[in-house]
């Protein structure tokens, strides 16, 4: 006769083959556990754990990080607005930019992120065969206009002190659109940590996993396939292990729920 253990066993496994093949199979036993409680499945870790380690299921590992940027020392560079404090109260308050590299058959291509600091969304994205100004300011464009930010909000812009976001033409456009742009003053990985944290994930759980690239049609398919789980789906720790998306509409439903109560 089986044991209750085995037959329990049995009732879980698929559920956690589905939550790590759904979640782009990055997820570890902690994210797996996580979102089976989200979804109204008991179980323990220590189950999940013991489970995922018989299936030969893993998460996605880190590993070090390299740095793309490179200081111009001769472009002025605007005040340190955020002193690597990397919170925020709300959406559009605090964005952060930063790009990383991915190596395919056809060679080096780099992709930019600009992250909403509030929920870690991902609010604008680029790849790119060369790392120029245009590239960057592509991100920074989408970011405009899936965010439309305006004056009122008081937007911050940081990134480190690489020559592309240090520009005149990168500077004059977050002028112009109402923000205030914030440069790293020490020059290390501290200075942007928050950008750089996604970078690590995203080669993590896709350029390291998936690979090896062949074009750069291939990486732009899998990095928006990743944003839009990212932003939709992935639980964040530091949110209380919940996706970005469903933090800022928490955020704005609150908002709404203090302004009718005030009405």
């Amino acid at each position: 006769m089986r044991s209750g253990r085995a037959k329990r066993d049995e009732q879980l496994v698929p559920h956690i083959e589905r939550v790590w093949d759904t979640n782009l199979r990055v997820y570890g036993a902690d994210k797996v556990w996580k979102q089976m409680n989200r979804e109204a499945i008991p179980v323990a870790r220590c189950t999940v754990e013991r489970l995922m380690r018989r299936l030969g299921l893993r998460g996605a590992g880190r590993g070090k990080t390299v740095r793309t940027t490179v200081a111009d020392r001769s472009l002025p560079c605007p005040l340190d607005r955020v002193n690597r404090q990397f919170t925020a109260d709300r959406p559009n308050q605090l964005w952060v930019s930063d790009f990383t590299y991915v190596s395919t058959w056809q060679g080096w291509l780099y992709v930019a992120f600009v992250i909403d600091v509030f929920a870690r969304c991902i609010v604008g994205w680029r790849v790119s065969r060369t790392m120029t100004t245009d590239f960057v300011l592509d991100a920074l464009e989408q970011a405009l206009y899936a965010r439309r930010p305006s004056d009122s909000e008081n937007l911050i812009h940081h990134s480190d002190r690489g020559a592309q976001y240090v520009s005149v033409r990168y500077t004059e456009r977050l002028v112009e659109a109402g923000i205030d742009p914030s440069v790293g003053s020490k020059g290390d990985s501290y200075d942007n940590a928050l950008a750089e944290t996604i970078n690590g994930l995203y080669k993590a759980e896709v350029i390291h996993r998936r690979g090896p690239w062949k074009s750069m049609e291939s990486v732009e398919l899998a990095t928006l396939e990743w944003v839009s789980w990212f932003n939709h789906q992935r639980l964040m720790g530091p949110l209380g292990y919940i996706p970005p998306a469903e933090a800022e509409a928490n955020y704005y439903r609150q908002l709404n729920s203090q302004a009718a109560i005030a009405a």
